[in-house]
């Protein structure tokens, strides 16, 4: 891992983890971070005021590409039990993810 990377990390768990699992883990971020949909992390990592516009193209390029990474960030600070909980969730969405891209590749052609 690079200073970026860890600092991001870092701010990710420290501002966001909190609100990602309050009352329990937020299975539609989770379905959203696994579509790659990460506008919602990257606008509250604008809104801090703590990034450059280029670390934040940076951490979107890098979500998209890796959603995990922006889920895992997410975990850092959460109990056991609920890390295990989000992990049989996205082994789920991975699972299915081929099947929803297969039907939305048939419904286009």
């Amino acid at each position: 891992m690079n200073a970026h990377t860890d600092r991001l990390t870092d701010y990710v768990s420290a501002m966001f983890a909190y609100d990602f699992l309050e009352g329990g883990p937020d299975y539609d971020a989770i379905e959203r971070i696994h579509r790659g949909e990460v506008g919602e992390w990257t606008t509250g990592l604008a809104s801090s005021g703590l990034f450059t516009r280029a670390e934040i193209d940076r951490a979107r390029a890098a979500w998209r590409r890796n959603p995990r990474a922006l889920f895992d960030a997410l975990l850092v600070e959460a109990d056991e039990v609920t890390v295990r909980r989000c992990h049989v969730s996205w082994a789920a969405l991975d699972r299915v993810a081929p099947l929803a891209h297969a039907e939305s590749l048939a419904r286009l052609g």
